[in-house]
């Protein structure tokens, strides 16, 4: 089991206590022994939200000895959570499991690993980290044509046998697409990928962050398959942003480093990872239980309103808070970590503090959209794939995993719901505000029945659709639909859990972990770390960033939390420092042919 981590001023402290303790027996008699003055009292730290960012800044914080009280809203774990369908136990069974949207824990990550490598499990080596397994395929699901299913290896895998169905199937799938897009398009998609592998970090942040993934493609001169795979299906499926308006740097600096991956260069693991349980299960409940015995304090059901800013100090005087009754609170203490998802954070900061940080104020430009997961329960095991399925013709951009295959502990039939439930489908839905193909409006305009209608009916499409039926309407059990979005149906629906997305500008409005104030830190998937992507990897390592701005504050000698930043190729650097100098002089890359 992991110990928190001793830092130097503390082990200093113990040193000088026991030396004094040593020493008063070497007195002579009638001298007045010196009394060992107390080791100093631990800083106490109010992080604000108990998402991953919030849970790994309580990590790290009580590794280093910090006091630490996490006040969350409404449970642990945020959207990564996975949470259980009401009423739906029966005997001795858990309730269904659903979530707001699946796990994607790709071999890109490396920070969020290590916290999970240090959170132990009964029976595994390497903490929660051994939960993780890798799919053995993902797939394109065409509507109307062959699946294109990639096998994604790694060592060790074993791939499964194939019928004689499935091999000409995937011979097909794999023609088609080829054939569908044109040999000069499929040309013109790598050279531009050249373009920004070799791009310097200055063109990258000035230039390719201010064009349009949309733009640089040059994808509305493209066929209809270069538009949906190369441009839609890189950003809106897997990004959650419009390839119209999402940023280049991002999106191409996500496929640079999936491409890295994929060739096992600078990976933690294989490309694509889940968890072989239910999230709370396999991670968030045996974090809450390590993170309890480090001494974490939580408390669930408050609400921030506001942080109370002290021009008088510059500083940071309490943190308002409503208790699970509705009574208002100020919680007073040494240091605060906003941990909140940017759409919650910036209402807690008033025009004070606002005007003392202008970082904070830029916030206000950076965007949130819904990606919302739905669960169908099914009677009948599907014969899907073994991962993700990426339906990139459906207009509502669904994705999709089936979750109990990946349990090989759990049988779900015996240990969920009422027992004929056999399988968990869950489909993230990326797109809500495009006309769906059942009802023909958007999934903002229809109810909850109706938007899991028309998600069934999409998938339907996608998987019905070439002399097979894998989805059965007679083997639908029930479905279910994140409780975070509400209202639908109606003008003015809502969303509690959106996702910060990703159009040109947004990296420059992402703040720092550190702010102006003294006492007062960022975590979130919204501050600005290296994979520059909503994710719970950037939660982790901004959770990490605010410690160590923390620790610089106080002037801890405690060890600094290592931040690793994606992988770069070492052998392209040299083509960088030339497109340093091109850029300089005005001129474009060297292999950038318009």
């Amino acid at each position: 089991m992991d110990r928190p981590s001793t830092s130097r001023r503390t082990f200093v402290a113990g040193v000088a206590a026991t030396t004094g303790a040593a020493a008063v027996g070497a007195i002579a008699p009638g001298a007045v022994p010196a009394v060992a003055a107390e080791p100093p009292a631990p800083q106490s730290v109010a992080v604000l939200g108990g998402g991953v960012a919030g849970l790994t800044a309580a990590h790290e914080l009580a590794e280093r000895g910090f006091r630490v009280t996490v006040y969350e809203r409404r449970a642990l774990g945020g959207k990564a959570r996975s949470m259980d369908v009401p009423d739906s136990a029966h005997g001795s069974r858990r309730p269904l499991p659903a979530e707001h949207g699946f796990r994607f824990i790709p071999g890109i990550y490396h920070n969020l690993p290590d916290t999970m490598r240090r959170i132990p499990f009964p029976g595994n080596a390497n903490g929660v980290w051994d939960n993780l397994v890798a799919p053995a395929e993902m797939s394109f699901a065409r509507t109307g044509r062959e699946d294109l299913r990639i096998p994604l290896p790694w060592p060790g895998h074993r791939p499964a046998e194939l019928t004689l169905d499935e091999i000409r199937g995937a011979l097909t799938a794999l023609l088609d697409t080829a054939r569908s897009i044109p040999l000069h398009e499929a040309a013109y998609f790598v050279n531009r990928f050249l373009v920004f592998l070799t791009s310097c970090d200055e063109r990258r942040d000035e230039a390719w962050e201010r064009t349009p993934w949309w733009e640089f493609l040059r994808a509305e001169r493209m066929s209809y398959d270069y538009q949906r795979i190369l441009a839609v299906g890189l950003t809106r499926n897997i990004v959650a942003t419009k390839a119209e308006e999402a940023s280049t740097r991002t999106v191409a600096t996500l496929l640079e480093a999936f491409t890295f991956n994929a060739l096992g260069r600078g990976a933690d693991g294989p490309l694509d990872r889940i968890l072989n349980l239910p999230t709370n299960e396999a991670w968030i409940d045996p974090w809450v239980a390590h993170l309890t015995g480090l001494g974490v304090e939580f408390r669930i059901g408050w609400t921030v309103r506001e942080l109370a800013y002290d021009s008088g100090s510059g500083r940071i005087g309490a943190a308002v808070v409503e208790d699970p009754q509705g009574v208002r609170r100020s919680v007073t203490t040494d240091h605060y970590v906003s941990a909140m998802p940017v759409e919650h954070a910036r209402r807690t900061w008033g025009a004070a503090l606002r005007a003392a940080d202008p970082q904070l104020a830029r916030c206000d430009k950076l965007e949130t959209d819904w990606m919302t997961g739905i669960q169908f329960y099914l009677t009948e095991h599907a014969p899907l794939l073994a991962g993700h399925a990426n339906c990139i013709d459906s207009p509502w951009s669904l994705t999709a995993i089936q979750q109990a295959r990946h349990w090989p502990s759990r049988d779900f039939r015996a240990d969920y719901g009422d027992g004929s439930a056999v399988d968990c489908l869950s489909v993230d839905i990326s797109e809500w505000d495009r006309p769906g193909i059942l009802y023909g409006k958007t999934a903002k305009q229809c109810t909850r029945t109706e938007v899991a209608r028309e998600v069934w009916a999409q998938l339907k499409a996608a998987f019905n659709d070439t002399g097979r039926t894998v989805l059965k309407d007679s083997a639908l059990h029930s479905w279910f639909l994140d409780p975070g979005v509400d209202g639908l149906g109606t003008p003015n629906p809502t969303n509690e859990d959106q996702l910060l997305v990703h159009p040109v500008g947004t990296f420059h409005n992402r703040p720092k972990a550190a702010t102006k104030i003294p006492n007062f830190f960022l975590a979130g998937d919204y501050v600005a770390v290296d994979i520059d992507l909503a994710t719970m990897e950037g939660a982790n390592a901004s959770a990490r960033q605010a410690v160590n701005a923390l620790l610089d504050r106080t002037g801890s000698a405690a060890a600094r939390c290592e931040v690793r930043p994606l992988f770069r190729a070492p052998e392209l650097e040299g083509l960088k420092r030339h497109d340093r100098l091109r850029y300089r002089f005005g001129l474009r890359n060297a292999l950038d042919v318009g």
